[in-house]
Formats: C-alpha cells, structure tokens, sequence
C-alpha cells in the first residue's frame, strides 16, 4: 500500500513539509559521501527556511500544550494504560521544554555563523558552491567524513527539539483516526465531512499495484478524490476505473 497525506490546513501542511526535511537530513548525515553531506546542509538551510516563520514554535508549543491537557484528561481511565499515558504525557513536556529553552526562532543560532551563512547564500545560487566561490567550504568537503558528519550533527542539534515536537504531534494526529475502506466508481469520491469534528489531516491508502495516483483536495465540509494515471507520454490522465481505497480521517 502506498500512502497519501493531504493537510486540511496550513499549521499540518507545515508540520508535514519539516518532517520531510528533518527526515532526509537526519538520513543525509548518516552517510559518509561528500555528496551526501553537501545535500545535508541544503536541507538544513530549507529547514531554516521554513523554521523562519515568528509564529513556528509558538504554535508548535501551543499544540503541544493543549494535547498534554487532553492527555491529563485520561488519567484515571481504566480503559487507558497509566504508564504508557504517563510515558507519554512526560515525552510532550520533555518536547515543550527543549522548544521553550531555545532562544528566538527555530534555526536563529545557526544564523549567528558566519561560515555557514556565506555556504547557505552561496547555495542558492545554480552552481554556486564552486570552489572558486567558496574556497572553504571547498576545504571542508575534503576533511575525514566522520569530521564532517560530527559538523553536521553540530549544527542541526539545535534543531532538534523542534524535529522531535512535530514527530510527536503527526505521530498523535495520526493515531486519532479510524480507517475505512471505500469503493470508488469511475474514478471519482466525494464525502461529507461530519459537522462538529474538524479533520486537520486526510490519509489516502491504495494498492500499490493498482498504479492509480490520488488527486485529493477538500475542506471541513467535503472531501474530494480524482484517480490519475501517469501515461506513456509522462503525463497524467483520469483514470476512470474503479478502485478501493482506504481513508483516514484524523483530527
């Protein structure tokens, strides 16, 4: 199976972007090639990027608040494990913590380097890490991989907290949805949304096998899925097959 995530709105499509960055970063830096680590640091600067927003933490920080007094409403539930609600409920403070203990905005430190700062505008520019461009970073891609690769965890160690707070958060949103299988016919679903429960995330389950690609869209009343397929000539064209799928709606 092959799954689809579409955010319901701009806070998730954020989160969703960072953990695909924090993912391939993380990734990148366990390698030992050059060229690898070169990646790294251009995902880094992407993360920096997004990391920019001024609200970012606060936001992250706010959900994280408000899941752990969600949490704090099951104690005493029998139908709830303790400690794994406990293990959990110190997990989220452990998160806030790490957030509220970095100063100004996700990233703000790595700015205050000026090495690395003359790398990520160099990088923005089409082949402008050049050696002649940049004589020491030049330099750096010839020092040892372990040397490089201890940089690298340097530097993105600040970003850390905020890597582990979306984990969490997408890993919660997640779990809170019930998955149902649904049939499609002629290549086109609509769903009414239930009035009542805002659905921040949608996950979209098909066969792999099928090589049927899911165009979603929607908002908090409805839901809409096209079914494409990628064709000879490298484009998309509407499938008009059926199909069964497997949605998650999770809020």
């Amino acid at each position: 199976m092959i799954t689809y995530e579409y955010p319901f709105n701009e806070r998730v499509r954020t989160y969703l972007r960072l953990e695909q960055l924090f993912d391939r970063v993380f990734s990148l830096i366990e390698d030992t090639e050059v060229i690898e680590h070169h990646f790294a640091l251009t995902t880094m600067f992407e993360i920096m990027d997004v990391g920019a927003r001024a609200d970012l933490k606060s936001d992250v920080m706010k959900d994280l608040e408000r899941q752990k007094q969600t949490l704090i409403g099951y104690r005493g539930n029998p139908a709830i494990e303790p400690d794994a609600l406990e293990q959990l409920i110190e997990r989220m403070q452990l998160c806030f913590d790490g957030l509220n203990a970095i100063a100004g905005r996700a990233g703000q430190a790595l700015t205050e380097i000026d090495w690395l700062m003359a790398v990520r505008s160099r990088a923005a520019i089409p082949g402008g890490t050049c050696e002649f461009d940049l004589p020491a970073y030049f330099a750096w891609k010839h020092l040892p991989a372990t040397r490089r690769q201890q940089d690298l965890r340097n530097w993105i160690h600040t970003l850390r907290p905020l890597a582990a707070s979306i984990r969490l958060l997408l890993n919660l949103l997640r779990q809170s949805g019930t998955p149902q299988k649904v049939s499609v016919v002629g290549g086109q679903y609509q769903q009414s949304l239930q009035q009542g429960r805002t659905s921040q995330l949608v996950r979209v389950a098909l066969d792999r096998e099928a090589e049927l690609i899911p165009e979603i869209s929607g908002n908090r009343l409805v839901l809409s899925i096209r079914l494409l397929r990628l064709g000879e000539d490298a484009r998309l064209h509407a499938s008009g097959q059926d199909a069964t799928l497997e949605i998650t709606l999770c809020a």
